[in-house]
């Protein structure tokens, strides 16, 4: 590979996508919605997606995936793996499901978001435990995410300790308000 096509290849990597994003894209991301609010892509991501496979380096979708229903997050995962590159990382935060905040919005999709979807987002864990849930409009078989996640807490809670903080996790509604989870497009050897 020349120097120009390294550039050039190095160039399309930079793309950061922030999906969802409204009339204020995050800084430093290009803008994607689905309505013209004048940022830089007005696409349907519940389509084929525009970008060239393993040409984005990293994604931002803020209370945009509860809009998606079942089916439309697993075809967003699948665009979502195919145009990151390896490595690629997706910030997503959606309203927590035991939260008012995920069935205020009538707009939001059933079932709400919940923390256990993103073990499916694992090669491993679904060969184990889902292998139903690959090909036929399903996930990719090769799609493999490593996934971490966390909380957002009400606000009489963040000052609390930990322990109690994990009881009312556990066991109190509104305790959570939102799920922000990170998704690393993790590319694996195909076995021969």
């Amino acid at each position: 590979m020349g120097r120009a096509e390294k550039l050039k290849a190095e160039r399309q990597a930079e793309i950061k996508l922030d999906f969802g994003c409204g009339k204020k894209p995050r800084e430093g991301f290009a803008g994607v919605d689905i309505r013209d609010f004048g940022q830089k892509y007005v696409v349907d991501l519940t389509k084929r997606w525009p970008w060239k496979d393993g040409s984005v380096s990293e994604a931002h979708a803020s209370h945009f995936i509860e809009h998606l229903t079942g089916p439309e997050r697993i075809h967003f995962v699948n665009e979502l793996w195919r145009v990151l590159v390896p490595g690629g990382k997706c910030q997503v935060i959606t309203p927590h499901w035991n939260s008012c905040r995920a069935y205020g919005d009538l707009t939001h999709q059933w079932p709400p978001v919940s923390e256990f979807w993103f073990y499916y987002l694992s090669q491993e864990w679904r060969a184990t435990n889902a292998p139903h849930n690959e090909g036929n409009g399903g996930y990719l078989p090769d799609l493999n995410f490593e996934c971490t996640w966390g909380f957002s807490l009400h606000p009489l809670l963040q000052a609390r300790n930990q322990e109690y903080q994990n009881h009312a996790l556990t066991f109190w509604k509104e305790a959570a308000q939102d799920l922000m989870a990170t998704m690393v497009k993790v590319v694996k050897p195909r076995k021969t």
